[in-house]
């Protein structure tokens, strides 16, 4: 099984009657996700975790980092990294139309990229992406009968998108014995250690069951089938 279980999950018929209790709700003022390509096996990433972890502490931010592959034959196989994450920056590549990835590599709000540990340019990002309006739906975390949690995303605009839930452990440390990395003790953070699919969102209000994961916290989110901004965010962690 790979680090990254990808689910298909029905969107219908899951019966609410008797989801009495919201845990938590989205409208038009949504947070802004960030995402880090990162490695343990490269010298440069370290002051990007370190950025990562600081602006995760900020209002209105949803971080996640993304442990990729390609570095573990040069030394140090990152413990946190997956094929997948590869994957992932590989079809950011595309939407942002990159001709290769590299790392540290900070996607913001799925429409942007700037390099992970260049400060200025990452909060220029982000600022940019909190003047967009939200067109994506809103987020209601329920509970069922039987204590199981559903997220209801209501109606939006045209775009489609996918909706997908990331768990992620807050911060983890590391003693990195070998690579460009060798002998020290990293820390990182928001390290993402599975991605689930939970099914399309088609623009109408539609409905998710939300497995349990084996991690600290999860966001959800959910992104366009086209490249654009992400239509809605929320750490739904609890």
């Amino acid at each position: 099984m790979t680090l990254f279980r990808r689910l298909a999950l029905s969107a219908a018929g899951f019966a609410l009657a008797g989801a009495a209790r919201v845990d938590q709700a989205l409208g038009a003022d949504r947070p802004v996700l960030i995402e880090l390509f990162t490695s343990q096996g490269c010298n440069s990433c370290p002051p990007a975790d370190a950025l990562l972890g600081e602006l995760a502490r900020r209002p209105g931010i949803l971080a996640l980092a993304f442990h990729v592959d390609y570095w573990n034959g040069l030394g140090w196989k990152d413990p946190f990294s997956s094929h997948d994450a590869t994957t992932r920056q590989h079809d950011y590549a595309q939407r942002l139309g990159k001709r290769s990835i590299y790392t540290p590599q900070l996607v913001v709000d799925g429409a942007a990229d700037a390099v992970g540990s260049d400060r200025d340019d990452v909060d220029a990002l982000i600022a940019a992406a909190r003047r967009r309006a939200a067109s994506g739906p809103s987020i209601e975390i329920v509970r069922d009968e039987a204590g199981g949690r559903i997220a209801r995303l209501g109606a939006g605009a045209a775009a489609r998108g996918t909706v997908w839930l990331a768990g992620y452990d807050r911060s983890r440390v590391t003693p990195v014995g070998r690579g460009e990395n060798g002998g020290r003790t990293l820390t990182e953070y928001q390290v993402v250690r599975s991605l689930v699919r939970l099914g399309d969102w088609t623009g109408t209000a539609s409905q998710y069951a939300i497995p349990d994961l084996e991690a600290e916290g999860a966001i959800l989110f959910v992104q366009p089938d086209q490249p654009g901004p992400m239509l809605a965010a929320l750490d739904i962690t609890g």
